[in-house]
Parts: structure tokens; C-alpha cells; sequence
């Protein structure tokens, strides 16, 4: 059956660690009929949440990789990705939010925003997608919704609808009262599936009808229907309201609160509703296209099926039976046995040989799919982040931000007969996630794998030895440092060389300066040759000279990062000038400068949330003083504290046993990177004088 793409909804679940996302997902899928049983995200069955497929999921009882599925509620098609919390794995949300129309934050209700709750929320503001936030976890000590709702306010900078209100509290959490229809709903059944719709009890009927003028008031600031009939004083109807709502949401002027326990199968079926009501279907979406035929002019592509197909392949996994590549099509319609043109990979031409609809490890083989749709196809070989077309348009789509690795370890295979496997686990894993990133360094002949956490590293390397049977042994975990410049440095340098026929022949002038410190790690690269000094068919050669230099800093060997390189001068000589020389000569051009430049050292400091009991308070900020950390905040709550801090990564190696031991069992942290910042002075002598002494063994 055709369904309409009015009634098609493409949304992500995101949110912190331990939210909750994964069991409301869960129940989801339950109520829209497409599970039958209800499982746990840490069930004592052993069979685990059907979005959590691999057994590392199932053990850890966290999220690793984004599961796709789709389902049906009221009319409506929903396909859903539930993607991870924990910050290592931030690329899954990246590629999700990129291709998804509308999300779902969810918060926890004793928790309220933790530090990757400002992840989420950036990269969802990234890609301009509209959501609701739902508050998770109502049943627990301490869950207060309306402290929730300000800290999304203050913290996050949400203009924020209140929609519900709870009847009663924590344990006696029963209910849910519904603003804009002003009724309550009770959730009957073993699994809250049968929904009791009542009217408001009496005790509750002036604080609802409150809340509800604060509603339509705060509706009123951003939409003029509802402003006329607030300052006329008029009643608002229900679709009145609802389709205010809907327009202030897709205009990311406001993010409508759901609230409820999706453990306690409470407000899970509301919040779907809110999500066909209030969250946009394809056509409400403004996607771009570039086309390369036209000098990379803006096209705004249509979700009509009869459009040349467009689509954006997001997401791969390699499997028993082939590269599955996940896409999100955006114009067009796509049919088995249909020839694509990959046009991120030079125009190459594939046909598709299978067509599937997924249900997070289940395949459904489809013969069609249209725009609007989120599909997988099998045996198309590509890159994530390609852009497919039909053969009569040449489009690409922008890719996804994909952030830079933050630590490395050496890694080798603990048989040497392994070596194949542990290649092919290598290739796979740096395919299917551009954050996994793999090189070989070529003075101590190891392999070194980089990623952005501790915790991302050990996944894949346990990976290794499941998947590929490859046992690994690692080295001790290495900090991305990164080299920067602290002021503006002039070179001129000629490149000269003879060598018995024609020689080597290139002079460059000019200077380099740091970024300014909104494009902190950055490479700028700025053409200011007047009158044909140096060809322009050697610009690009210089361009690249200056790249190569920025790869490998002098001082501890690491990339050089934040700089601006001007080329305004040289001289050429018109037999002996090539790329070669010009590359080389602004090579040695920018280490003459650097060394000029005040050169630094920079680390990735990380931004460490810590929740504990009171009575440890002391022991813990003590450890994080101790590890070169810097409290932003401190709050206290329930007999918990909530401390956040800016904390170099090189000092949190170990960090979760000392806090263990420090508050009996008791204490927890996540960390995100946060940004790079200049190493002590002494501190960056030490490691200069290391890296000298091992550069001279």
C-alpha cells in the first residue's frame, strides 16, 4: 500500500548516555505492532533490545552502532534510528542527524542535560533538524520534569512548549495530563497499551489551565495566528494550537517537552502522536544539492518520485554477504536492477542487484523505493558519505562533519599468522567508520589506530578477536597532540637545484599566521602573487607543499594545525621550473617560517561531567585538580552532586578507577572532547626534548 509522503516521518533518537533512548525505542516498536514482546536493554532473558543486534550490545547494555527500522502509528509512516550515547561513538548520531527530517532529544528526568545532551544538541543544530524532547525516566527518585525543562532553557538555549504535566510523582508517577486537548491519560495493560482517557482531576484543573495560558502565550511570541487571538483574548482551539505548533517546530523557532517513562510504559504512545503531529514529513524539508555541471550551483531537490533520483548513501556496514550501504533518498524513485551513477567516485556507474527495508538486523527485500524513503542496498560498493544519482544529472550532496580522532594506540596481531584477518578487520573498520582512522608509522614500523575514546578503541579491537578471530596486542594509549603557531612569520626561500639537464628552479615569498580562534584547527591556503610572479600553473603546486609541511610539525612530529599560509611573491625560470620545485620550495618556505612563529604545542581537553554522593566531594574535585582540571560547575541534588570540568585528556588515563576507589563504587563520568588548548610551558619542553631523543636513536 502507497502511503503519501505527508504521512512519512524520518526521525533519529538521541540523547546522552543512559537515557533511556534505546528502551523507548524498544517500546516503540512495541506499540506500532512491530515487536511482539517486549525485551530490556539489560533483560535477564539474555535476548536483549531488538535495536541493540550485536552481542557487545547485548553485554554492555549500550548502544555501539545507529539501528535503523521503520513502523506504522496512526496513518503514519515512521522510519526511526536509534543511535548511541556514549560520545565515542558520536559519528553514528552525525551520519543519522544528517539524513533524518525531524528528532527526538530525550533527557533523563533526574539527570536533565549532561554534557552529551550539548553534543546531540549541536549536531542537531548543525544540520537545522526540528525535535521534541521527551523526559525520560519519570518513575525515579529525584525526576522532576520542570527542572528538566528550565536546564533545556538555560543551558541549551531551547525556546521550550511545555505540552505536559505529570499526575504524581517519582514511585507514584501515574499519568500524564495532555495541554493541548486538556484531558489525562492513564496507561492500562501489562505494558501500558491500553490507554484510559479521562478528564483532568479537579484538584489539577487550575494548574493545567495555567499551564495552558503559559502555552498559548509562549506560542503567541513566535507565530502571529496565535498572537491575534491571544492578545484578543479569544478561545484557541486543539488544531489551532497543534498547527502553530507544528510551524514553530519546523521553523526551529521551538521544541515541544513530552514527558512519561518508557520503562514504565508511560507517554510513549502520546509522544508518537506528538511526532506525527508536530515533526516534519519530507516535502517540509529544504535538502541542496550541488550540480558539478554547472559550476556547483544550488539545486533545492523535490521528494517527488518522478524527479531524477538523488540519494546519499550515509551509513555502511560489511557483512557475511557484502557491503550493506544505508541511503537516504531525497528525489526520485529507485527500483531494483536500476543503473546509478556514483558521483563522489568519479561518475562510476552500478546497477542495483537488492533492494532492502531494515528492521535493525532483519532485512525485508523490497522491489522499489521512492523520496522520502531511508532503504539499504547490497552490492554497491562505496564510500559513506557518496552522493548516487539517475545518469542524466550530475549532483553531490555536502557529506557529514566528521570530527578528529582524539587518541592512538599501537596495535599488532598476537599470532603473525593473523596478519590477513587483522588486515581485513582494519580495512573493514575504517570503511565503515570515518573516525576509526589507520596508519602506519613509518620510524617505528607499528600500526597505529586512532579513535575517539578509550572506550571506541577497546570495541574494535574486542572486534578483532570476535569477528576475525585475531587476538590483538596494544600498546599504551597515545594523545593526539597537535602543533600550532603563536604569530604572524615571513619566508623566502629558492628552491635550486642542477643536476647535468634541466634543473629544479622555484622562489616563494610570503608569510604565515595563525586562524583566528574560530577556525582553531583549520588550513588556509591564500593566493596573493600580483602580475604572474610565480604561474599559475604552479599556485596548486604550492598549495600542496604547504599541506605536506603542515602534516608533520618538527617539535614532536604531530599535524600543525590553525595556520594561514600567504604566497604574494616569488620567481620562476622558464626552463627549469616545475610543480616539483614549487611544492618543495614552499615545503622548506613554511619550516623556515615555523620556526619563527613561536611554535606550540596543543592537547585535546576534554569536557568531564562527574555525578557522585556529597560525602565524596572533596576526594573528587581533589582528583580532578590533581589532573590539571578545571571546574566549570558544580551542582547538588538528591544527596548528588553533578560537577562539570575541562579536563586534558593525556591526565584522564585511569581516571575511572581512582574515582571508583575514591567514592566506594559510587561515582560515575562521561567525557566528550571539548577543544584544543596550549600545553605548559614545561610540560612541552619534556616532550620536545623526548621526541628529540628518540628521533636521534
Amino acid at each position: 500500500m502507497a502511503i503519501s509522503l505527508e504521512k512519512v516521518r524520518n526521525i533519529g533518537i538521541s540523547a546522552h548516555i543512559d537515557s533511556g533512548k534505546t528502551t523507548l525505542s524498544e517500546r516503540i516498536l512495541f506499540y506500532t505492532g512491530k515487536i511482539h514482546r517486549i525485551e530490556e536493554v539489560r533483560g535477564k532473558s539474555g535476548v536483549g533490545a531488538k535495536m541493540d543486534s550485536m552481542d557487545l550490545e547485548r553485554e554492555k547494555g549500550i548502544t555501539i552502532q545507529s539501528a535503523a527500522t521503520y513502523c506504522e502509528w496512526d496513518g503514519h509512516v515512521i522510519n526511526l534510528i536509534d543511535t548511541p550515547g556514549h560520545v565515542d561513538f558520536t559519528i553514528e548520531v552525525e551520519r543519522a542527524l544528517r539524513v533524518l527530517d525531524g528528532a527526538v532529544l530525550v533527557l533523563c528526568g533526574t539527570s536533565g542535560v549532561q554534557s552529551q545532551s550539548y553534543t546531540v544538541d549541536r549536531q542537531m543544530r548543525r544540520y537545522n533538524v526540528p525535535r521534541l524532547a521527551f523526559i525520560n525516566k519519570l518513575d525515579r527518585a529525584g525526576a522532576d520534569p520542570a527542572r528538566v525543562t528550565a536546564q533545556l532553557k538555560d543551558k541549551l538555549r531551547h525556546n521550550t512548549i511545555t505540552m505536559q504535566l505529570p499526575i504524581g510523582e517519582e514511585a507514584d508517577f501515574e499519568g500524564i495530563i495532555d495541554l493541548i486537548k486538556m484531558k489525562a491519560y492513564h496507561f492500562d495493560g501489562d505494558n501500558g497499551e491500553d490507554i484510559r482517557e479521562e478528564e483532568i482531576p479537579a484538584d489539577r484543573l487550575v494548574e493545567s489551565k495555567t499551564a495552558r495560558h503559559d502555552l498559548i502565550a509562549s506560542v503567541a511570541d513566535h507565530d502571529e495566528a496565535i498572537a491575534d487571538k491571544f492578545l484578543a483574548e479569544a478561545e484557541v482551539g486543539v488544531e489551532e494550537l497543534q498547527a502553530a505548533i507544528r510551524r514553530v517546530t519546523i521553523a526551529l523557532k521551538m521544541t515541544p517537552v513530552f514527558i512519561g517513562s518508557a520503562y514504565k510504559n508511560k507517554g510513549v504512545q502520546l509522544l508518537l502522536d506528538g511526532v506525527n503531529l508536530y515533526l516534519p514529513n519530507p516535502m517540509e524539508v529544504q535538502n541542496i544539492a550541488l550540480d558539478q555541471n554547472a559550476k556547483e550551483e544550488k539545486v533545492i531537490l523535490v521528494s517527488d518520485p518522478k524527479k531524477p533520483f538523488v540519494g546519499l548513501a550515509f551509513k555502511l556496514e560489511d557483512g557475511r554477504y557484502g557491503q550493506l550501504t544505508y541511503m537516504r533518498i531525497y528525489q526520485g524513485s529507485l527500483t531494483k536492477g536500476d543503473f546509478i551513477v556514483n558521483n563522489s567516485a568519479n561518475g562510476r556507474r552500478v546497477k542495483v542487484p537488492r533492494l532492502v527495508r531494515m528492521h535493525s538486523s532483519e532485512m525485508n527485500d523490497i522491489e522499489t523505493t521512492s523520496a522520502g524513503d531511508i532503504t539499504a542496498l547490497f552490492g554497491v560498493e562505496c564510500a559513506s558519505g557518496d552522493t548516487f544519482t539517475s545518469e542524466s544529472i550530475n549532483y553531490t550532496m555536502t557529506s557529514m562533519h566528521v570530527p578528529d580522532a582524539v587518541i592512538s594506540l599501537a596495535v599488532a596481531p598476537k599470532d603473525k599468522a593473523n596478519a590477513t584477518n587483522f588486515s581485513k578487520a582494519l580495512n573493514r573498520f575504517t570503511k565503515e567508520d570515518p573516525t576509526f582512522r589507520v596508519r602506519r608509522d613509518e620510524e617505528s614500523a607499528q600500526t597505529i589506530i586512532s579513535g575517539m575514546g578509550e572506550l571506541h578503541l577497546e570495541i574494535y579491537i574486542e572486534r578483532m578477536k570476535r569477528e576475525y578471530a585475531c587476538e590483538v596486542i596494544a600498546g599504551k594509549p597515545q594523545v593526539a597532540y597537535r602543533e600550532a603557531i603563536g604569530q604572524h612569520a615571513e619566508f623566502n626561500y629558492t628552491h635550486r637545484k642542477q643536476t647535468g639537464g634541466s634543473g629544479q628552479y622555484g622562489k616563494v615569498m610570503g608569510y604565515i599566521e595563525p586562524l583566528p580562534a574560530e577556525h582553531p584547527t583549520g588550513y588556509e591556503f591564500e593566493d596573493d602573487i600580483v602580475g604572474g610572479a610565480i604561474p599559475r600553473e604552479f599556485i596548486a603546486a604550492c598549495d600542496k607543499g604547504f599541506r605536506e609541511a603542515t602534516k608533520k610539525g618538527p617539535l614532536i612530529g604531530f599535524p600543525i594545525v590553525g595556520v594561514k599560509c600567504v604566497v604574494n611573491d616569488g620567481a620562476s625560470h622558464a626552463v627549469d621550473s616545475s610543480e616539483i620545485a614549487f611544492r618543495t620550495a614552499a615545503l622548506m618556505g613554511f619550516r623556515e617560517a615555523y620556526a619563527q612563529a613561536k611554535p606550540t604545542i596543543l592537547e585535546p581537553i576534554m569536557r568531564v561531567e562527574v555525578q557522585f554522593p556529597e560525602e565524596f566531594q572533596g576526594a573528587v574535585m581533589g582528583q580532578l585538580n590533581q589532573r590539571r582540571g578545571t571546574i566549570i560547575s558544580s551542582e547538588k541534588q538528591e544527596g548528588f552532586v553533578q560537577a562539570m570540568a575541562e579536563v586534558p585528556l593525556n591526565d584522564m588515563f585511569g581516571y575511572s578507577t581512582d574515582l571508583r576507589s575514591a567514592t566506594q563504587g559510587k561515582g560515575e563520568f562521561t567525557m566528550e572532547f571539548q577543544k584544543y588548548a596550549e600545553v605548559p610551558k614545561q610540560q612541552r619542553e619534556v616532550m620536545i626534548t623526548e621526541y628529540r631523543n628518540k628521533k636521534d636513536k
